[in-house]
């Protein structure tokens, strides 16, 4: 995943119980996540204990409309990077440091909208619009109309305001890393 404390993570449109039993006895490794469309009441009577309930996300989509990206207020600079399929918009201090950033991959006709995040120094400026307008013009030009992506409480707000609609509530569990010898806790909420 390339996130830290999510190592891997599964995604399920509809799971019956025992799918969902049996993945959490034997997909267990720290840092594995589990998904669902739905309630997380349900998840957590599926799982083992040691399994963590994280705060509930929303699948949110929108459809994709040629529009023209939207530049970074003074004195940040916008950056896209692309690879193969993924495409990483990211927007830079003045010192050249990540601010904002987020990603995007396409599966079939949908562009994937990822890891949209804003370091706190830099919230409430509008990079996360920026980072979400980047976007949307290469999910087209990768042949995807539809976008998806899963938000947390904080995002789905902004996303809102650029025109996303929330489909359902995403349920979500997670195996924390062990402590590290400093006594923190490697384990933690899901990002989106």
């Amino acid at each position: 995943m390339g996130l830290h404390a999510h190592r891997l993570r599964y995604v399920l449109h509809d799971p019956d119980e025992q799918m969902l039993a049996g993945l959490g006895r034997h997909q267990n490794a720290p840092g594995t996540w589990i998904k669902i469309v739905g309630n997380p009441i349900r998840l957590r009577a599926a799982l083992p204990s040691e399994w963590k309930l994280a705060d509930t996300g929303y699948l949110m989509t929108t459809t994709y409309r040629a529009a023209s990206d939207t530049p970074p207020p003074s004195p940040y600079t916008a950056r896209l990077q692309t690879s193969g399929d993924v495409v990483t918009a990211a927007v830079l201090d003045a010192g050249g440091q990540i601010a904002a950033s987020g990603r995007l991959a396409t599966a079939n006709a949908f562009g994937v909208v990822d890891q949209v995040e804003t370091a706190p120094a830099h919230r409430r400026r509008g990079l996360g619009t920026v980072v979400m307008r980047a976007l949307a013009p290469h999910a087209l030009r990768l042949g995807a109309d539809a976008g998806v992506l899963v938000a947390t409480d904080d995002g789905h707000r902004l996303y809102r305001t650029l025109g996303w609609t929330v489909r359902t509530p995403i349920a979500a569990a997670y195996i924390p890393e062990p402590r590290s010898a400093a006594g923190g806790a490697a384990g933690g909420a899901a990002t989106s």
